[in-house]
């Protein structure tokens, strides 16, 4: 019998500003070992209101021993394609013939309020440490949380969140060569949410949706119609260490018949915290800013993906399959 080695809780804090948020999961070619790429807020900055959550850069950590321990290992170099300093957000990281892609969250300075113009930004690299601008994509000024995935066409999908009339809603665009981007449109509106995430697992397609309940969960069999499930995962709160919170924001990992969901927390943020009723206006205190990065299984039961955090699993990252 395999003796089960469960993951370290929490998995991630960063080290620097201890904000880690928005995980995406990667495998370095160059290097041959999984990393960790992700928001770095400035959680322990004494800053005005939410001016913490810009001027970020995108963290990076690698693990050496198939993600038990995660080592910082610094930021992203050659995001800033215009003078000053700027907001980088939610990375997406895929490998295409022998080279990296990044759709990144691109906010022009430093915001003391929520609000104003995003865009969506394109890099490449061969390395995960340097990267090259190739463009802001034609998506619109209002949009974050890009998720890639391939079509069975062989063309590529984004989703994203678009701040439009109607709601915070996941839109889509398409594309052929993973340069040019045509809007598609809405694709979940069924309620205000962000984070779109989407991965093949147990025969279906599957959307993980962040509407700050837990995550919201989707099926699909064609990648273009979604359904809902009945259930959101990842709510209320986990008995591991820093996992007291709900799960936001989040990356899942197919290995096999294995799925492993990357995701934050807010450890600190309890009863306390919503009786005390933050604004945006207002600044938060340290220990309801910073954030952990936890893993948790996967799995489907009665065609809905579920996540008891709670139960031990093994966890081991495996290279992936060439």
């Amino acid at each position: 019998m395999e003796t089960i080695r469960p993951p370290k809780a929490p998995l991630f804090r960063d080290p620097i500003y201890d904000g880690a948020a928005d995980p995406t999961v990667i495998w370095n070619h160059e290097e041959q070992c999984w990393w960790l790429v992700y928001t770095s807020r400035r959680a322990n900055a004494d800053a005005q209101a939410v001016s913490w959550c810009y001027g970020l850069d995108i963290g990076l950590a690698s693990t050496p021993d198939e993600g038990q321990t995660w080592i910082y290992r610094g930021v992203m170099q050659g995001l800033e394609f215009e003078k000053g300093r700027n907001t980088f957000w939610a990375p997406e990281v895929i490998w295409h013939e022998g080279k990296y892609h990044m759709y990144v969250t691109y906010i022009r300075g430093v915001r003391s309020m929520f609000g104003g113009p995003c865009h969506m930004a394109h890099y490449t690299s061969g390395d995960l440490f340097d990267w090259n601008f190739e463009s802001l994509l034609p998506l619109g000024d209002h949009v974050i949380d890009a998720c890639v995935h391939q079509l069975p066409s062989g063309n590529w999908r984004m989703w994203y969140r678009n701040d439009g009339d109607q709601g915070l809603h996941t839109y889509a665009a398409d594309s052929s060569n993973l340069y040019d981007w045509e809007v598609v449109g809405p694709v979940i509106t069924d309620c205000n949410h962000e984070g779109p995430n989407v991965f093949a697992y147990e025969g279906s397609y599957w959307m993980i949706t962040d509407p700050w309940d837990g995550l919201g969960v989707y099926r699909s069999d064609d990648l273009h119609e979604w359904h809902r499930q009945s259930t959101n995962i990842l709510q209320g709160r986990g008995a591991r260490k820093e996992d007291g919170a709900k799960g936001g924001h989040a990356d899942v990992l197919v290995q096999g018949d294995q799925a492993f969901i990357f995701y934050f927390t807010h450890p600190e943020r309890d009863e306390e915290y919503i009786r005390m009723g933050y604004t945006i206006e207002e600044m938060e205190p340290y220990k309801y800013r910073r954030t952990s990065i936890q893993v948790a299984k996967l799995t489907v039961e009665n065609g809905e993906i579920m996540c008891h955090r709670d139960e031990p699993f093994n966890f081991r990252l495996e290279p992936p399959l060439r």
